[in-house]
């Protein structure tokens, strides 16, 4: 079903390779790199037997750049009636909820928008989502209102066990 669909690329178990800038809005060139594993399901089943959206939990092993690991979660939601995806993120170290980033595929590159605060500071947020048998997703922040973007976190995700 058009639309309910766009997430099935990303429903199983994965292992992640994330990089990271070292400081956000900073000017900052180091990357950082870890591991992680990530399950996505398929959430929401409605009468009709769509599912309305998926979860995913993401483990994050203690290491160098991540201190002592972490977990994420991510809740993503389809709206029929706007055609639209709203993308939830929390995890074990800010322990709230993430204003959602909220956006659309077309032709096979997901587009998220958001706002909200880093370092004391408003910001835009981007999402950008590259299906496929090796997905990637991207984030991007603006400090200017969306005339520049400064990417600084990259996710690969390769099958678990393939």
């Amino acid at each position: 079903m058009a639309g309910f669909d766009d997430f099935d690329f990303l429903i199983g178990d994965w292992t992640v390779a994330n990089e990271f800038l070292s400081r956000r809005l900073a000017g900052a060139t180091d990357w950082k790199q870890f591991d992680a594993t990530s399950r996505v399901e398929k959430v929401m089943r409605g009468p009709d037997g769509v599912f309305g959206g998926n979860l995913d939990q993401m483990v994050v092993p203690p290491s160098a750049a991540t201190g002592a690991g972490f977990t994420g979660m991510t809740l993503r939601l389809y709206d029929p009636a706007t055609g639209l995806w709203s993308i939830y993120w929390s995890d074990t170290r800010s322990h709230r909820l993430f204003p959602p980033t909220v956006g659309r595929f077309e032709d096979g590159r997901g587009v998220f928008l958001g706002d909200d605060v880093e370092a004391g500071q408003p910001v835009k947020v981007r999402f950008d989502w590259t299906g496929g048998e090796r997905p990637v997703w991207e984030q991007s922040m603006s400090a200017d209102g969306g005339r520049t973007w400064e990417k600084n976190w990259v996710m690969r995700f390769s099958r678990a066990g393939g």
